[in-house]
């Protein structure tokens, strides 16, 4: 009798604890409105070429295998990257990008979820490809080639390409989004995507004065480098900066130090879908598939912009 009355007190705390959370936690949405506007599909749908780029990179790096064999599903299809293969990372790497890794998977079935997903495109992960973007990135051609699966820090450094493209076209994109549950999705999107930036670029300044084996760069050389190469792909002025900048460019123009990447007001810079796609493809027009595209991106921006002359 005892046992069962200590049962029932508990069960009986439980419930009122839980009713008591219940009515205290609301959604915090509003109480009217609409929850998923129509024009915000094709918006959020956009950025959904990115999260395929990110769960396949840190996956196979991990890993050795990607979307076909974690989430079959959420690749709906799409012809499986090319080139793309494990790193070899150090125990601490292999952690950060573990955890990416799983965050982006997470980021398609939110996605899917909400505003449903397309088929993975066609994307070219190789050695040969980063080569290449690092190639232009310092003007001349790199010997041996950038490999960015020889150790951590090129794996480190060639992330360093992708998250903060997400960042800028997530704040881009929230201006224009109308649905209470897509703004909730976008900002928790940009949230974690902030946060791998973020991460990656506080691993790189940790070491930003230290040699890049096998060549003469320092890893702030590499990061201002690869900033610069994006500007200048994007065609519409400086919104990428690297872990040291100008004083004139730093927070408050009081600091060469650039741990994070932001404007005059140290607000987080922005891209438009175009100025996104000039670099993912590396060819400066978002008409011109390339990169990490070969046959370029999907859906109806992307391939709207394909379509034309």
């Amino acid at each position: 009798m005892v046992f069962a009355s200590a049962s029932t007190y508990f069960l009986v705390i439980f419930c009122v604890s839980f009713s008591y959370a219940a009515n205290t936690c609301p959604s915090g949405y509003p109480e009217k409105g609409v929850a998923v506007d129509k024009e915000d599909i094709d918006k959020m749908q956009f950025a959904v070429n990115l999260e395929f780029l990110e769960a396949e990179y840190f996956l196979w790096a991990t890993n050795g295998y990607g979307l076909d064999v974690v989430a079959p599903k959420l690749a709906m299809g799409g012809p499986p990257p090319i080139g793309v293969r494990k790193a070899n990372l150090d125990p601490l790497t292999k952690n950060i990008i573990t955890e990416f890794a799983n965050q982006e998977v997470g980021h398609l079935r939110a996605l899917n979820s909400t505003v449903g997903v397309f088929p993975r495109p066609l994307l070219d992960l190789s050695a040969k490809n980063f080569g290449k973007l690092f190639d232009e990135a310092f003007g001349r051609k790199l010997v041996p080639p950038f490999d960015p699966y020889r150790d951590s820090l090129s794996y480190m450094l060639s992330s360093y390409v992708i998250p903060y493209v997400g960042l800028v076209g997530y704040v881009g994109t929230n201006p224009n989004i109308n649905g209470y549950v897509t703004k909730r999705l976008l900002a928790g999107l940009l949230g974690v995507e902030s946060g791998q930036d973020a991460v990656i670029r506080m691993y790189l300044y940790e070491r930003a004065t230290q040699i890049v084996f096998p060549y003469t760069y320092t890893v702030a050389d590499f990061t201002s480098r690869i900033s610069e190469l994006r500007n200048k792909l994007a065609k519409c002025g400086n919104k990428d900066e690297g872990i040291f900048v100008p004083p004139q460019v730093g927070a408050e123009n009081r600091t060469i130090s650039n741990v994070l990447s932001a404007d005059f007001n140290s607000i987080s810079y922005k891209r438009t879908p175009a100025e996104i796609l000039r670099i993912v493809y590396n060819s400066g027009d978002e008409r011109v598939p390339g990169g990490f595209y070969p046959n370029g991106a999907n859906g109806k921006i992307a391939t709207d912009f394909l379509k034309q002359p």
